[in-house]
């Protein structure tokens, strides 16, 4: 058996996606996946600005729900994060000062408790969120490779002097790609590796995992056999033995994702309300997800109960909830490989779509995410979702006339799937050039 090649893996508790990034890199972490804000091996006192960076990103991505003030507060938020304008492509290397703070912070000290344990082994450093990257190359540590969770990036992801910088990134896509190039990274120290997607959703370089799970939702989300009919042959050639044509469909499921803060639970409650009777009648499932917001899946429970839809619990309705974010992202994944639909915010999970899943997009919360949901448009793998109270009405819609099939098989085509993969090659040949 070849052997894995070794890597202190980082990540951050901030919300799920920095940590989802990492979940597919756990084969190749060194003792275990370092949650660069929370692990014990974080001192007290970086914990504390930690806990108090937490705590008001948890809280900011819930105001865009409220009104006025809410809205307001978000807006401001956002304006701190906000990405520059792609056109004209220009020279964005002048760092901003968000830049500049975290690089002062960094220069007192803050994150070095990480870099004492992680010394005690030579290996390179992987993180899927910028800080451990960035206070490992500003004390010179060598193999220092960050990943890059969004197709378009602000400039603190980058060092304050990009020139001097050694990281190397992983990149998601082009756009990113090109993004770094302008905040001054070296094009050698960029690779376009694409997300890294679980491999139990993938099976191997030849994807046969996704491959046969895509063949069966495409019966499904084509029930009318609108698209299919009339791209067989080349589904037949991409997805081979898996693809029959005359494989009799099956009522679809929808896996709905509450944002990493509980934020949008809002539009969950209206579909099931839309989707109520169409789950009585056993035409549609529904996996509402909720993570690891145990509270959240109280107030679904009580919900579903309100609106008579108790007796669909554990049969064609769901809640996805785990006490850990290791054992949420493993039963995600699990039902991900059931799933017909995934409406989400356009968060990482965009990326989710090269396995072949076509993404109804909630509205974006962020700059990250507007781009997330431009990304997808491009490779015609998502559309934003209709009124969440009349989804009973266009979800049946989109699928007798092929559209979900269409962008399922856009998604497999155009999205990277092989990033996971393409890291573990690049560090294991690290060192060999």
């Amino acid at each position: 058996m070849k052997s894995k090649p070794k890597a202190w893996v980082m990540s951050a508790d901030m919300g799920y996606g920095h940590q989802r990034a990492a979940y597919p890199l756990k084969d190749i972490a060194t003792e275990r996946i370092i949650n660069s804000n929370s692990d014990k091996i974080v001192s007290k006192e970086d914990k504390k600005t930690w806990i108090k960076a937490r705590a008001f990103y948890e809280w900011i991505s819930r105001m865009n729900e409220i009104p006025v003030l809410g809205r307001f507060l978000f807006w401001l938020f956002n304006r701190l994060q906000e990405i520059k304008p792609y056109y004209p492509f220009r020279d964005a290397s002048t760092p901003n000062s968000s830049v500049k703070f975290l690089h002062r912070k960094i220069a007192k000290g803050f994150g070095k408790s990480l870099l004492a344990y992680v010394s005690k082994e030579r290996a390179p450093i992987v993180s899927t969120f910028y800080i451990p990257a960035l206070v490992a190359d500003y004390h010179h540590l060598p193999a220092v490779y960050c990943v890059i969770c969004d197709s378009d990036i602000n400039r603190i992801w980058v060092a304050k002097d990009p020139k001097k910088s050694k990281i190397n990134y992983f990149v998601p896509c082009i756009h990113a790609y090109n993004r770094l190039l302008s905040y001054g990274v070296a094009e050698k120290q960029l690779f376009l590796t694409g997300f890294p997607l679980p491999k139990e959703n993938i099976g191997g370089e030849s994807s046969p995992i996704t491959k046969k799970v895509l063949a069966r939702r495409l019966v499904n989300l084509d029930p009318q056999k609108k698209f299919l009919s009339s791209h067989k042959s080349s589904i037949k050639q991409g997805l081979g033995k898996y693809f029959i044509f005359g494989a009799k469909p099956k009522p679809i499921t929808l896996m709905f994702v509450v944002g990493g803060a509980g934020a949008q639970s809002d539009i969950g409650f209206e579909l099931l309300k839309s989707l109520k009777h169409k789950l009585l009648d056993n035409k549609i499932s529904i996996c509402i997800v909720v993570g690891t917001h145990i509270g959240l899946k109280d107030q679904f429970s009580v919900f579903i109960d309100e609106i008579g839809l108790k007796s669909r619990l554990d049969k064609n309705l769901t809640i996805l909830a785990e006490l850990t974010k290791k054992d949420y992202f493993a039963k995600f994944n699990e039902q991900l490989n059931k799933t017909d639909i995934l409406w989400t915010k356009p968060s990482e999970l965009s990326f989710y779509s090269g396995l072949g899943v076509p993404i109804i997009m909630a509205p974006p919360l962020g700059a990250q995410e507007y781009w997330n949901r431009k990304w997808l448009f491009e490779i015609g793998a998502g559309s934003d979702q209709e009124a969440p109270e009349y989804v009973s009405e266009w979800l049946f819609e989109k699928l007798n006339d092929g559209r979900l099939a269409r962008k399922a098989w856009n998604g497999f085509l155009n999205a990277p799937r092989l990033g996971t993969y393409n890291i573990e090659k690049i560090l294991k040949n690290h060192g060999k050039e």
